[in-house]
């Protein structure tokens, strides 16, 4: 059998990073070696920051509704809490376009925030009660599944000694 040079894939394995390294400066551009480890590290770097922007938009977001919230008489914190008292599914990015592009809404929002704070205190209240009552009631016996048809841990165990019972006779 003939012996196979590689000569097709591997010009155009190197072409091909030739091709991404179009631009680069000096010899980055011009020699496969050089280009090739810039394309790797240029690869490694595009994956750094993609997620590098994401975070650095959520910063942006953040400022921006806190600038416009203060505008309004409440800080960011107070009204991204409000917000969630109030049961508003507003996300950063669309909250950052409302107080630019519509202050007038952005307010409205704001006041939806305060009269969600406001509810706040009753909701707290009631988690308090709750608690009480929870360890005012007796602790019952652990139970199954079972429990709801009557049979508790006490009975389960009753039956498997009388089934080994039944096993050794």
């Amino acid at each position: 059998m003939a012996r196979v040079k590689g000569s097709t894939p591997t010009r155009n394995r190197r072409k091909r990073i030739l091709k991404q390294a179009s631009g680069y400066f000096g010899s980055k551009h011009l020699l496969y070696r050089t280009a090739h480890e810039q394309v790797m590290h240029s690869w490694k770097y595009a994956y750094i920051h993609r997620r590098e922007l994401k975070r650095e938009m959520r910063k942006l977001w953040i400022a921006r509704i806190n600038a416009a919230a203060r505008l309004n008489g409440m800080s960011y914190s107070r009204l991204m809490h409000g917000l969630k008292d109030a049961g508003v599914a507003v996300n950063r990015k669309m909250l950052s376009e409302i107080a630019i592009h519509n202050p007038e809404d952005f307010a409205k929002i704001c006041d939806t925030a305060k009269k969600g704070k406001v509810d706040q205190p009753k909701k707290a209240a009631e988690k308090v009660e709750e608690k009480a009552e929870k360890e005012a009631a007796p602790k019952a016996k652990r139970t199954t599944k079972k429990a709801a048809e009557g049979e508790t841990e006490e009975k389960k165990t009753v039956k498997k000694v009388t089934r080994k019972k039944k096993e050794v006779e």
